[in-house]
């Protein structure tokens, strides 16, 4: 039987199941925890389940910056949108395959059942959601093909814990379900990802889309008329004209001296904040942050009046995670080992690709992202006013200041392309 394709599309995050020739394995995963646990226990599930998700988002960045397809390119990405994505995959996944994945997701099988991790998804998904219901949303969508039948608990669990909206599509009718997938997607990210599939393997049955959208106005917006075109120093041997807003304002900053680099705090007029990182050497940060980072600099920011230069820039990104999340562990969900037998009984599936599309806007008024982060240096005019700016390389991250979730993470090599 020829083995159709699942395909992961991340910011939105796509997952697309087909079918496969192999065996399956006869492991199954434990037995749903009682519905009863306690409240403390779903508690400190929420927060084994967040604190894995922040270090799987530094893990998937080093991962990023190191492959050889993002070298000297900018990256960004939301490591949110991929943990949903996975997350939902893994209710269907089963035996080593679903070993695989909560081991890359970071999520320790011997203290979280896959009860555990939905629960503590739902929570999560409905905080962001409640937070600021005009300018974030996250969720996911299942299009099924008519023809195949997956298991209704499947289905459920996806729609209790993961928001996830269902459609019915033919997908042998592989323009209307292009059609039908890129259109909702380009409504959940307000346009900014509009063509997500430009086609569909002709053995598709099924897509699990995760999508994010923020849209955050700077709680101190920087004045349009000081906007002023500035160049950007790409490498020692490149440099660009960029539109360099600036602002001279009381603002927070750290200077993490063990690892040289100079941090922003620009808040949004929400929970949310942009952390624009410069370093003397990208190299030494990039491989040194991690989760431990921002909670030192959001506790130890200090206030002071500063004169901050930072670009106005639009970028999009793309990336196919698949030899990333092999290098990660997660290996058997691709081939013929792969177990999603929780997703339909009898149905032999396999991962085809896992996709990752993100879009960032900075303007004066605020950042738009489907995917974001940010980063700064330091400098000294004549009036004693210390300068940040952001005219080199320089890092980004969106991150919910109370949770310290990170939504968008990346660095910006060149922000003119």
């Amino acid at each position: 039987m020829m083995r159709a394709a699942l395909c992961i599309w991340i910011v939105s995050a796509v997952i697309c199941v087909g079918r496969g020739h192999h065996h399956l394995g006869h492991a199954e995963v434990k037995d749903q925890v009682d519905q009863d646990t306690a409240l403390d226990g779903s508690a400190d599930s929420v927060s084994q389940v967040s604190s894995a998700n922040k270090e799987f988002a530094h893990r998937l960045y080093r991962k990023l910056a190191a492959h050889a397809d993002t070298q000297g390119k900018n990256i960004f990405f939301s490591p949110v949108s991929v943990s949903v994505a996975l997350a939902a995959l893994s209710v269907g996944a089963r035996g080593e395959t679903h070993r695989q994945l909560f081991s890359g997701l970071g999520f320790n099988s011997s203290l979280l059942t896959q009860t555990d991790v939905d629960q503590a998804f739902h929570t999560l998904l409905e905080r962001a959601n409640n937070a600021s219901k005009e300018d974030a949303s996250e969720g996911t969508a299942v299009f099924v093909d008519s023809r195949f039948k997956p298991r209704p608990e499947f289905l459920e669990t996806l729609k209790q814990s993961y928001f996830s909206d269902g459609f019915n599509v033919d997908f042998t009718k592989t323009a209307d379900s292009v059609k039908a997938i890129n259109e909702y997607v380009d409504e959940k990210t307000h346009g900014k990802i509009d063509k997500l599939v430009e086609d569909l393997d002709p053995s598709t049955v099924m897509y699990l889309i995760s999508y994010i959208y923020y849209k955050g106005k700077w709680a101190s917006p920087f004045d349009p008329n000081l906007t002023k075109e500035d160049m950007f120093m790409v490498d020692d041997k490149t440099k660009v004209p960029v539109q360099m807003m600036n602002m001279e304002k009381l603002v927070d900053t750290y200077y993490d001296q063990a690892i040289n680099t100079s941090v922003l705090h620009l808040p949004f007029n929400s929970s949310y904040s942009m952390l624009l990182l410069l370093p003397d050497d990208m190299a030494t940060l990039e491989n040194a942050i991690c989760p431990n980072h921002i909670t030192k600099w959001l506790k130890w920011m200090k206030s002071r009046i500063y004169d901050i230069y930072v670009p106005k820039f639009s970028i999009k990104s793309s990336y196919t995670l698949n030899d990333v999340l092999t290098e990660m562990g997660v290996t058997d969900m691709f081939g013929d080992r792969a177990d999603l037998s929780g997703i339909s009984e009898g149905q032999k599936l396999a991962v085809s690709n896992v996709v990752h599309q993100a879009t960032l806007d900075v303007d004066e008024a605020g950042a738009t992202a489907a995917a974001a982060t940010g980063i700064g240096i330091t400098l000294l005019s004549f009036r004693h006013v210390p300068v940040l700016k952001f005219n080199q390389p320089f890092m980004v991250v969106i991150t919910e200041r109370s949770t310290e979730n990170v939504l968008f993470m990346g660095k910006i090599i060149n922000p003119t392309i």
